[in-house]
């Protein structure tokens, strides 16, 4: 039994994970604009309703830099008193368990490797595709982190004017007017106007994606986040990108494929506690 907790800018959520399921999960608003301790209460309170002191180990998903030999989480742009928080030492001197720390969409990639969509594929990547574009890399069965969990953050790379995260994720509707969400609606009622812009989304997407091929050349993609709901509006034009790309094998030798995991970022994180995990 493991425990994992996925902390958001908007919402903080602790599971206990056993038998390769997520069994009871417990969530509640992040005081993001509070001060670092109510943060740290937030998530005291949560896993106090969990059997902590009957798990193996306890893993944190947080979305910004960390470093995974210390736990210590850098700079979270959605809760800005989180400038340098000991995460990890915390965890571990109030339960007495050890605890992992890591980038939640490293967190991400762990789950779908270890119980999603992404099993027994290498290289193979978890691509949040939401609010944010970001992505975690799994290679012979670990996490590819980097010197400072920066690896597969493909969203921050420079496009036009601007980075990849502008144009294929939430921002690219909000530039726009409007919200994923409300296109979503609209496209699935025939709108015309609403269905061309995830045609452009998904042209941007697979540039993003033929960044992606040169970068890591994966066996595998795995897409979370809410837009892979709407894919059936953007895939084509993704796919028409992709098959432009001047290395058509490894392009035909990619499966792209969406995550059906509930509470993902909780599995994941609970599973920084395996063998041979949480490794930079």
């Amino acid at each position: 039994m493991r425990i994992g907790i996925d902390l958001g800018g908007t919402t903080v959520r602790a599971g206990l994970v056993e038998d390769r399921a997520v069994r009871v999960v417990h969530e509640a608003a992040t005081p993001a604009d509070g001060p670092q301790e109510a943060v740290l209460d937030q998530i005291y309170a949560l896993l106090d309703r969990l059997p902590v002191e009957q798990a193996a180990s306890i893993g944190a998903g947080v979305p910004s830099m960390v470093d995974p030999a210390t736990g210590v989480v850098y700079d979270v742009q959605n809760i800005p008193s989180w400038t340098e928080v000991p995460l990890g030492a915390r965890l571990e001197a109030r339960y007495d368990v050890p605890a992992h720390v890591q980038n939640d969409a490293n967190c991400f990639a762990l789950a779908e490797y270890h119980y999603g969509s992404g099993q027994g594929q290498s290289p193979m990547i978890g691509l949040i595709v939401g609010t944010g574009f970001a992505g975690g890399i799994v290679v012979n069965g670990e996490l590819l982190s980097g010197h400072n969990c920066g690896a597969g953050e493909f969203g921050t790379a420079p496009y036009r004017d601007g980075i990849y995260e502008e144009y294929c994720a939430g921002l690219f509707f909000e530039a726009r007017g409007t919200t994923g969400k409300a296109a979503f609606e609209r496209a699935k009622a025939g709108d015309a106007e609403a269905q061309a812009l995830f045609e452009e989304l998904g042209t941007h997407l697979g540039r993003a994606l033929t960044s992606v091929l040169c970068a890591v050349d994966p066996a595998c993609i795995v897409m979370g986040g809410s837009v892979r709901h709407a894919h059936r509006f953007f895939e084509d034009a993704m796919w028409a990108e992709l098959r432009a790309f001047e290395f058509p094998r490894m392009v035909d030798t990619l499966t792209i494929r969406r995550s059906a995991l509930e509470h993902a970022g909780v599995l994941g994180a609970a599973a920084l506690g395996l063998p041979g995990e949480n490794r930079g």
